[in-house]
């Protein structure tokens, strides 16, 4: 008769892959990919300090793990990774691999709101200036590059949701608009998944950017599943590092202004593919999406309707979106004052 396993003798990376296991039916493949990343560090110094077994890890090298950790990453990345690791070794109590209250023991940085957040973000005046450019450009109408800022900047979409957009997914009739689609099965699922299904409106000027893009610019393709996707490469569906190159390549303000680096577009090597991201002045998607927020809440949009539309809790709207600055933001909160709440101060009066 084979030995019954001893969970405190699975190696590390065994536990990861265990753990990532567990969590992959009730989470997004960004997800597990990120927590894999994370942990795959943690593997490697346990290898490096000779644990190669989950049971023999105690609270001095956890302790010992956030030093070397917090020396070398921003306060905000080392709060994510402590995070998962404590998540990791709560798995690992579960299954009785580790000592009970081990979890506990990881040190998690205690940070202010400002500290979690990138202040980084596509700038009002940038966006304009670059759609400006777009539309203004007979060659750069409509192109993917011009496609691809326009859905960034109005629906304020996450990477994945404008990665996981269809043909059949675009109306561009009299109310035109894109509908985000939770399809995780066919390789696309949305990160609050069902949640996360919503249409959003789009203006008719971006929705005339689409047409010109589908009919002239867009490759006709499908991808693995057979789907059509909307932004297509010449191989299918992109991947994520694929969009991000993208949204580098379509934001850099040498496209419409001189370069804020003194460099010649001509020969600077930040417009080439592979090294478009390290443009001190091109933006991620996320950076776009945040830019985004910013935007509309600085139009007077309520902080509601912006969470709606770009599928996100107010509360997280407000403290890692909306990057807008000091004074602006004090002003958008008076105006609220005024608008929404100064009515409601009627009701205080005391009748004599």
């Amino acid at each position: 008769m084979s030995r019954r396993p001893d969970p405190t003798e699975l190696s590390p990376p065994a536990a990861v892959q265990r753990y990532l296991r567990r969590r992959k039916p009730d989470s997004t493949e960004q997800s597990i990919h990120g927590w894999e990343y994370r942990l795959k560090l943690f593997v490697e110094w346990c290898e490096s300090v000779g644990i190669t077994e989950v049971g023999q890890l105690e609270g001095y090298d956890l302790d010992e793990y956030y030093e070397i950790r917090s020396a070398d990453i921003a306060p905000a990345t080392l709060e994510g990774e402590m995070w998962t690791l404590q998540m990791f070794l709560e798995f690992l109590e579960d299954i009785e691999a580790v000592n009970d209250g081990l979890s506990e023991k990881v040190r998690i940085p205690n940070l202010d709101p400002e500290d979690r957040s990138n202040d980084t973000k596509l700038a009002t005046e940038d966006a304009q200036a670059l759609l400006a450019y777009y539309r203004d450009d007979p060659e750069a109408y409509g192109t993917r590059a011009h496609a691809y800022l326009e859905l960034a900047w109005y629906t304020g979409a996450r990477q994945g949701g404008l990665r996981a957009l269809d043909l059949r997914d675009v109306e561009l009739g009299e109310n035109p608009y894109v509908e985000f689609l939770q399809r995780p099965n066919t390789g696309t699922p949305l990160k609050n998944k069902r949640a996360g299904e919503r249409p959003v409106g789009l203006t008719h000027e971006t929705a005339d950017v689409l047409q010109e893009y589908i009919a002239e610019h867009r490759y006709d393709v499908h991808d693995e599943e057979g789907r059509q996707p909307l932004l297509a490469s010449a191989q299918g569906r992109p991947t994520p590092n694929t969009i991000r190159v993208w949204s580098y390549l379509a934001t850099q303000p040498c496209l419409h202004g001189p370069c804020p680096h003194g460099k010649a577009r001509e020969t600077c090597l930040w417009t080439e593919y592979s090294h478009s991201s390290k443009c001190p002045s091109s933006r991620s998607p996320h950076q776009i999406r945040t830019g985004t927020v910013t935007w509309l809440l600085n139009q007077g949009w309520p902080p509601e309707d912006v969470a709606e539309r770009v599928n996100a809790s107010v509360s997280t709207i407000e403290q890692h979106y909306d990057k807008a600055d000091p004074e602006r933001r004090r002003q958008r909160l008076r105006d609220r004052m005024e608008d929404r709440r100064r009515p409601l101060l009627n009701d205080l009066e005391i009748e004599p």
